[in-house]
């Protein structure tokens, strides 16, 4: 979203806070518009995101559009584009980068490698539980962290907000991991990012970097193990390897 945009969403009663409560968490929220001055003209931002109907970032992204909508009275709205209608987040992430998508739900993971600084939030273990990382990222740290991705020449996107799908953990085929050891050996596919990388590798598995859309495939055909996400996209994966197992831990 740009400037022009974003001055015309505050005064249509859309403040910085009330987006943030939409979401908030470890996902980034980026937006472009290709609309150089909107006017009184209706315009619909076209969002895009990786994950089905129903997932949280989906339905969060959904109820900003609604807010939009309600307050500009129909003038400003959002069509939603889930389940990798538009591409994976690499592909999605570029088209939004030259304005095709408007709007874009991506994980934090993603944008490490465009923007440096957002890989803080992309290191192992830097949270103690979900509490602490909401608090960072709706203080001032977090909004440093947006204005960063806003401020990129590298990005050219506009940060909007953080959103919360839920902790990253692992999930495989094979056994439940409830120590390190139990990781040792196992191929986990990763978002390709050297961080994911390098932290599954130094657990003792084997980091796989892999576009999103084809974890199935690579958990049913043996290239991976399993794989390193959140709790809603393990329950997600479980719904779709019906009457095989999916341990977590």
């Amino acid at each position: 979203m740009n400037r022009t945009d974003r001055s015309r969403a505050r005064g249509a009663g859309l403040n910085r806070r009330d987006i943030i409560k939409i979401g908030a968490g470890l996902g980034a929220a980026v937006a472009t518009s290709t609309q150089s001055a909107l006017g009184q003209s209706k315009a619909v931002f076209k969002a895009s995101d990786v994950q089905p109907p129903g997932y949280p970032t989906v339905v969060a992204t959904e109820t900003l559009g609604k807010k939009l909508a309600a307050a500009t009275n129909g003038r400003l709205s959002l069509q939603m584009f889930p389940s990798m209608q538009l591409g994976g987040e690499k592909e999605t992430i570029e088209q939004t980068q030259i304005g095709a998508i408007q709007m874009l739900r991506v994980s934090a993971g993603s944008i490490g490698p465009i923007v440096d600084d957002i890989n803080v939030v992309n290191m192992p273990f830097l949270f103690k539980n979900m509490a602490h990382a909401e608090r960072m990222m709706d203080g001032p740290i977090g909004q440093e962290l947006l204005d960063k991705i806003t401020a990129s020449p590298n990005a050219g996107l506009v940060a909007l907000c953080w959103m919360n799908s839920g902790a990253r953990s692992l999930y495989n085929t094979k056994h439940p991991i409830k120590t390190i050891a139990d990781i040792k050996g196992l191929k986990f596919r990763v978002i390709g990012n050297p961080i994911f990388i390098d932290m599954m590798n130094a657990l003792g598995g084997n980091g796989v970097a892999m576009g999103y859309d084809q974890v199935f495939s690579a958990l049913q055909t043996g290239v991976i193990d399993g794989a390193e996400n959140n709790p809603p996209e393990l329950r997600l994966q479980q719904s779709l390897h019906r009457g095989e197992a999916l341990l977590a831990h």
